[in-house]
């Protein structure tokens, strides 16, 4: 299994390698690859245990080893639960495994936390989306240090993890694409406008887009295509995806801050997109709509089995009011049902088929169709 690097992860690695009397070998260090020089001789020894390889972009060359010694193990009966394989989502890393492990190895997407992790009241709530999830930075005592590791995961990333990717980009630039991504949260694609503010090409731009979105930084929310005689939209919308980093990159360290910010609605807005996404049933479909004469509806959700197509307005406060443009979509896609996500806890009809209804009431909704 192969997910994005995420803060924890090899504190939660550590605690399933104790709970499953695991091997754990942490690629990062010198000591543990050199343990596999010889890694079809050292792994075989312990074929009755789980192995976790964690950051394995280290060291890729071994999923070739792998591939002999999965097929081995089949022979011998032991079809599951041998490697459990960390690292970070590059292209080159999916591709390798990919090509070695196919039919042999599932991908498992590592989301930060979420509302249903780590919420229990709408404090908690409100805390989550300034500090993003990110267990260290959720869990740091205070504002000020949460602001602190989200600022060194920035730099971090940009100056350290992408170029072990083989990825050869000038991290000033690279920062300054992903705060003006942060700047025009939730907006279309326009890559010509940001390539003009950076100095490069368009198609540079979707290059260095393309990159963070594999890296699972920024998520390119794709326009749903129905067949109805309206002119429609076809760029993506563009978000930063962990509410945490969009607040580090535009320098917001609080609530009050945010508050006062042009991005809050925006922040907002794509903070319980990730949520839902994450509890969303596995191969849902999930894009938005909006035409030229601007019928618009910020999340369509085409969910898997009898459950159909969901329709999602997203407004932050407490007695959030429907627009036409959303009335127009609903006639336009006829969904199954509607909701309107909103910052209360509360739940009740506001129009004929839509309910106004929490963000963490809605992610169990969506959780229960598993």
């Amino acid at each position: 299994m192969i997910g994005p690097r995420q803060a924890g992860k090899t504190t939660l690695a550590l605690e399933l390698a104790a709970e499953a009397d695991a091997l754990y070998l942490d690629l990062e260090t010198q000591a543990d690859r050199n343990k596999l020089a010889d890694s079809a001789l050292f792994l075989e020894d312990f074929e009755d245990r789980l192995v976790i390889l964690d950051e394995i972009h280290r060291a890729p060359e071994i999923f070739q080893e792998l591939r002999g010694l999965v097929d081995r193990g089949r022979r011998k009966g032991i079809r599951t639960n041998r490697f459990l394989v960390l690292g970070s989502a590059s292209i080159d890393l999916l591709r390798q495994s990919g090509e070695s492990l196919a039919g042999r190895i599932e991908y498992v997407e590592l989301n930060p936390l979420d509302v249903l992790e780590a919420v229990s009241d709408h404090r908690e709530q409100t805390k989550l989306w300034i500090r993003g999830g990110f267990p260290d930075s959720f869990l740091a005592n205070n504002d000020s240090d949460s602001f602190a590791y989200r600022q060194n995961f920035i730099r971090t990333y940009l100056e350290r993890d992408i170029p072990q990717f083989g990825v050869r980009i000038p991290a000033g630039t690279l920062e300054r694409l992903w705060t003006m991504l942060a700047h025009s949260q939730g907006s279309l694609l326009n890559a010509s406008r940001l390539a003009a503010g950076l100095g490069i090409t368009a198609p540079t731009v979707s290059s260095y887009i393309d990159l963070l979105s594999d890296l699972l930084l920024v998520r390119r929310l794709p326009p749903h295509f129905a067949n109805v005689k309206k002119r429609l939209v076809k760029s993506p919308k563009v978000y930063v995806r962990d509410s945490g980093l969009v607040h580090a990159l535009l320098g917001l360290t609080d609530i009050n801050e945010l508050s006062g910010h042009p991005v809050v609605g925006s922040s907002w807005e794509n903070f319980v997109i990730e949520n839902l996404l994450a509890a969303a049933p596995l191969r849902t479909r999930a894009g938005f709509y909006r035409t030229a004469a601007g019928a618009e509806i910020d999340l369509l959700l085409a969910l898997p089995g009898n459950a159909g197509v969901w329709a999602i307005e997203i407004k932050r406060g407490l007695a959030p009011s429907l627009s036409r443009g959303f009335h127009n979509a609903r006639a336009d896609l006829k969904p199954d049902k509607c909701f309107i996500v909103n910052s209360s806890d509360s739940r009740h009809p506001v129009a004929d088929n839509v309910e106004a209804i929490g963000l963490r009431q809605m992610a169990e909704m969506l959780s229960q169709l598993q």
